[in-house]
């Protein structure tokens, strides 16, 4: 804290406790009467101001101790470093209508410190009479600005706003400063309490033009607020304008969305009844799939048994056969062994029909023997020729 502000701390507020609060409203009343002073004495004057103009100097001193209050201490290697630059620089992100000022400020050989930085930034801002706008963007950051200042800091409280809005008042001010032949880096920001201590009697004798030149302040402070006040109307109207269109345009990519939505909720409907009838047809095929199984397990079993059946009967039909075949062999070897004998009667009865002529009486009896015995060679034959057809029959078969 600087000594100037420290003096006239305690000869204003000495019953305050808190030297945060104390020093905020110094510093405020300071800045009051720089702008109050610069304004008048400019108006008075009715020329451009230059750089060697003292109520604009001791403006600049008074805005650069109400910047750097509260400002935290940057350590570096070779000490403590206090510099306004940091916060400053934030504005060419924040506003970037200011990026050539802090182009400029960047590109200066002769400027080596952030403070000298600084101040050649608050000159050139005060020309384009931009500095109140561009503080306004700065003050509204109080979330980006606690990296660089401590709680209670006259930039982060509400005097910071009043502040800004006296600033607006030196739009009225045309300054032609020359920053590259300034020696910014070594100036010392000492406030001069003389400038704004006046003699009563000298204040008396110059009421009338004081009045006067404060009713000429008052309008060109008035139609200096108008203005600005009209530009931002205009922003105003204009961000309107674009957030109309731009609700506009929501509206209808929303009406797009919407029916986008719908034709993909009718598409996933139309998806759900073709996978349900998809899985419909699945399950019939499943059950046709599984009910031929079982039909060709059926048919399998059955021809299976069938098979069994077939070979089975084939078993019996061989043993049959066998059977059939022996039967036949035996009936062959009887048929042979009839037939010898009947080769045998033959003989027999050739025989006994040879002694028959040989003796009549026993012919007779021969006779009778023979016809018997013809009529049971007669049975014979027909018992042979059955017994045949019998074979004959069942080898067809």
């Amino acid at each position: 804290m600087s000594q100037e502000v420290f003096v006239l701390m305690h000869l204003c507020c000495p019953a305050v406790k808190d030297p945060m609060v104390v020093e905020r409203s110094n510093l405020l009343s300071m800045m009051k009467l720089s702008i109050k002073v610069l304004i008048q004495s400019s108006l008075s004057l009715g020329r451009s101001l230059d750089s060697e103009y003292p109520p604009l100097q001791q403006f600049f001193v008074v805005l650069e101790h109400c910047i750097k209050h509260g400002l935290k201490v940057k350590k570096t290697f070779i000490g403590q470093n206090k510099s306004i630059w940091a916060p400053l620089e934030l504005i060419e992100k924040l506003c970037p209508e200011s990026a050539d000022i802090a182009t400029s400020v960047r590109d200066m050989p002769g400027i080596k410190t952030g403070l000298g930085r600084a101040r050649a930034w608050l000159h050139l801002a005060l020309m384009q009479k931009k500095i109140a706008d561009y503080m306004k963007v700065l003050i509204n950051r109080r979330d980006l600005l606690w990296e660089f200042y401590d709680p209670g800091a006259l930039i982060m409280e509400e005097e910071g706003a009043v502040i800004v809005g006296m600033l607006v008042g030196l739009n009225v001010i045309d300054a032609n400063l020359c920053v590259k032949g300034e020696d910014l880096d070594s100036q010392v920001g000492v406030i001069d309490f003389s400038m704004y201590l006046k003699d009563p009697q000298a204040t008396e004798n110059t009421q009338d033009d004081s009045k006067m030149t404060a009713i000429l302040d008052q309008k060109h402070y008035i139609e200096e607020l108008n203005r600005h006040l009209s530009c931002t109307v205009t922003d105003l109207q204009a961000k309107m304008d674009s957030l109309e269109k731009t609700n506009s345009k929501l509206i209808e990519e929303l009406t797009a969305a919407t029916d986008r939505i719908n034709v993909l909720r009718e598409e996933q409907e139309q998806l759900k009844q073709e996978n349900a009838n998809i899985l419909q047809s699945s399950q019939r095929k499943e059950e046709v799939r599984i009910a031929v199984e079982m039909l060709y397990y059926e048919q399998n079993h059955s021809l299976q048994k069938e098979l069994e059946l077939q070979i089975g009967l084939k078993q019996e039909m061989e043993v049959a056969m066998k059977l059939l075949e022996k039967d036949t062999r035996e009936k062959q070897d009887t048929l042979v062994a009839l037939r010898q004998q009947l080769d045998h009667v033959k003989n027999l009865n050739l025989q006994m029909f040879n002694k028959a002529q040989e003796s009549g009486r026993v012919a007779q009896k021969k006779v009778e023997d023979m016809q018997e015995l013809e009529e049971k060679m007669i049975q014979m034959e027909a018992a042979m020729k059955e017994l045949e057809q019998r074979c004959q029959d069942i080898f067809k078969e």
